[in-house]
């Protein structure tokens, strides 16, 4: 081992400068990019406190008959209605509507930014494989990193607030929509796209009519990976000032009272509940 000892002093002599080049990367981007930052801030800022807004005056009882109301519509369920139900009636129960309006805004305007950017970008990378070698290392980092690496220059570019913990949800969840929808339009049977081709459809048609429809499950199933990873991301969030369901558990360890944890906790699974069984795919 003695031996070995030379080499790692000069190995660690020879430091690749990585912290290094990240910090003149923010630098770079604060300095000449902040306009871009705040234009982001205000758009999402904006759509936060819309969907917050609608919520609001929908309220606690409209919130739960429409998520019933979705539910039968989606899942034709008499049985899954009623676990929408209870769950939302649940989370009524317990006094958490006000921290729940927060994580549902944000969990919802996280999905609407994911699937935007996510689903195109599945079709892309399924019609041209090579875009889905390129950024498949991409997709990769963005979830094995860790979340508060990313965080820090997001709380640097975006201040507190609800911002930087949409910001580090999105690039927590998005790679899911990305997978799933490529997986979905390239698991297209061939002899389906042959036959469309074959009868003239152009690109689009064929894209319109029969790879979407088909890949539809999947793309319901990166819908729905991507609200239960956006809720995973609620505590994190909390602690770059977000808000939400994460802020009574944060408070519950910072204090030692398990009955904040664990009723914040158990409002969490209800939510969680409540949104996978009414966007789940159905079994035909």
């Amino acid at each position: 081992m003695a031996l070995l000892s030379p080499l790692v002093e000069a190995l660690t002599a020879a430091k690749i400068p990585v912290g290094d080049a990240a910090q003149a990367a923010v630098t770079w981007l604060k300095t000449h990019a902040s306009w871009l930052f705040d234009l982001i801030s205000d758009l999402l800022d904006g759509l936060i406190d819309g969907v917050t807004w609608t919520i609001e005056t929908i309220g606690p009882i409209g919130m739960t008959l429409l998520f019933v109301a979705l539910t039968y519509a989606l899942q034709r369920s008499a049985k899954k209605c009623a676990v929408v139900a209870l769950g939302m009636l649940f989370i009524i129960n317990q006094g958490y509507w006000d921290r729940t309006i927060e994580t549902l805004s944000l969990i919802l305007v996280s999905c609407i930014v994911c699937m935007g950017v996510g689903v195109p970008m599945g079709i892309l990378a399924a019609r041209k494989r090579w875009v889905y070698g390129a950024i498949e290392p991409v997709l990769d980092l963005m979830q094995t990193l860790p979340t508060f690496v990313y965080l820090i220059p997001a709380v640097i570019f975006f201040g507190l607030g609800a911002v930087p913990g949409l910001i580090a949800t999105v690039i927590f969840a998005l790679p899911a929509s990305i997978r799933l929808t490529y997986l979905g339009i390239a698991s297209t049977p061939t002899a389906l796209t042959e036959a469309a081709t074959a009868f003239g459809a152009t690109p689009m048609q064929r894209l319109l009519k029969v790879e979407l429809p088909s890949a539809f499950p999947q793309i319901m199933v990166g819908l729905n990976q991507t609200i239960m990873l956006s809720l995973s991301m609620v505590v994190i969030a909390t602690l770059v000032g977000a808000g939400g369901l994460g802020q009574p558990v944060l408070n519950g360890l910072n204090r030692m009272k398990p009955d904040l944890g664990f009723e914040s906790g158990f409002v969490i699974v209800a939510l969680a509940t409540v949104l996978r069984v009414m966007l789940e795919v159905r079994k035909k």
